[in-house]
């Protein structure tokens, strides 16, 4: 089954579209995009195998694999809004982010540089 989605997508996107415009926008506004941005990580690589943190905006697990149930998890990727809404839409290229710090991936399965840019993340146009 898949996760049950918090955000309404088509505010999702707008969201992705308001920040893609502003980098600047709202606060509410980028937490939106962030969110949306998750819940679609989910949904094109649904699992439990990595742990994607953006605080504090949100998290999810995602990856197909060995499900983590307790602790830490082995794969973790974790970075901040700014720069995961760039990965995302591709303004940022994830080996860039990785090599430069702006994300902290650990695991063996903690890379999702086959997974990004999210089609509905693109800029549209």
């Amino acid at each position: 089954m898949p996760p049950r989605r918090r955000t309404d997508p088509v505010e999702g996107r707008a969201a992705v579209q308001a920040w893609l415009a502003d980098p600047g926008c709202s606060r509410v506004t980028v937490r939106t995009a962030v969110r949306f941005t998750l819940e679609e990580l989910a949904d094109v690589a649904p699992g439990h195998a990595v742990e994607v943190r953006v605080p504090p905006d949100g998290a999810v697990q995602a990856v197909e694999g060995p499900r983590h149930t307790r602790g830490t998890p082995p794969n973790v990727i974790e970075t901040d809004p700014v720069t995961w809404l760039g990965l995302v839409t591709g303004e940022v290229a994830w080996l860039d982010a990785v090599a430069d710090g702006r994300v902290d991936a650990s695991g063996e399965r903690a890379d999702l540089s086959g997974l990004l840019p999210l089609q509905a993340a693109r800029r549209r146009p």
